[in-house]
């Protein structure tokens, strides 16, 4: 809830501009969805020898509900990422005086 709030009402600035910085946050962001999958492989590798019995339908549901919760939060991490990311790489308009 709060992610949303953040992206509706509050602006992304950065309190300094670096090209470089910048990219390490691009490559950050992409590590942490890479991060995901290897937690959802995890997972499921881990259980699928368990799937000759499978669990009560609500048991298996409150788990994927909660596994795909996961994933969806660090995909709204990666965003912020890609967005402070942007915002450092851009820089600010020159006055002309």
């Amino acid at each position: 809830m709060l992610y949303w709030t953040r992206l509706k009402w509050v602006p992304v600035t950065s309190p300094f501009h670096s090209v470089f910085v910048a990219h390490l946050l691009f490559f950050a962001s992409r590590v942490s969805f890479f991060f995901g999958g290897a937690l959802f492989s995890a997972i499921f590798f881990r259980h699928l020898p368990e799937l000759d019995a499978f669990p009560p339908l609500a048991q298996a549901f409150v788990k994927s509900v909660y596994v795909a919760a996961t994933l969806f939060g660090l995909f709204c991490y990666s965003l912020e990422l890609d967005r402070f990311g942007k915002a450092m790489e851009r820089r600010p308009p020159e006055r002309s005086e």
